[in-house]
C-alpha cells in the first residue's frame, strides 16, 4: 500500500481563462483519464472553460461555488461533487478557498446510490 498526501504534491499555478489563485498538481493517469488536486485560494477561481472530457469535481475541504452551461451557481461542500459534460462551459470559485479532487476523461458517473459496476463489491 502507498499513501498519497495530496497537500504535498508539487502543484503548478494557472491562470488561463482569467483562473486566479489555482494550482493543480496531476498525479494519476490512464489512457482515459487523469486524476489532479485542485487548491483554490480564498477568493480564487476557476475561469470560466469547456469541459474537455466528462469533468467530475470532488470537494474535499472549503467550499466550492459552481456553474455550468445554464450559469447558475450552486455551492458545493466537502463530500460533494459537480460533474460536466464533454463540452460544457463552467466555472469555479471559492470565496474561503478550496481543496479539490478533479477527474477527467472517459467516466461513468452514477447517480447518487446507484452502482456503476455492481460487479466489484
Amino acid at each position: 500500500m502507498r499513501i498519497l498526501d495530496l497537500t504535498d504534491l508539487p502543484h503548478r499555478p494557472i491562470e488561463a481563462n482569467g483562473s486566479r489563485g489555482f494550482s493543480v498538481g496531476a498525479f494519476g493517469l490512464s489512457a482515459d483519464a487523469h486524476l489532479v488536486s485542485v487548491a483554490l485560494a480564498p477568493g480564487g477561481a476557476i475561469g470560466r472553460h469547456p469541459a474537455v472530457g466528462r469533468q467530475l469535481l470532488v470537494v474535499l475541504a472549503g467550499e466550492a461555488d459552481v456553474s455550468g452551461a445554464d450559469g447558475s451557481t450552486r455551492r458545493l461542500s466537502p463530500g460533494q461533487a459537480a460533474v460536466w459534460e464533454p463540452g460544457e462551459q463552467h466555472e469555479t470559485r471559492s470565496a474561503t478557498g478550496l481543496s479539490a479532487l478533479i477527474v477527467e476523461g472517459d467516466l461513468d458517473i452514477g447517480a447518487p446510490g446507484e452502482q456503476v459496476d455492481p460487479g466489484d463489491i
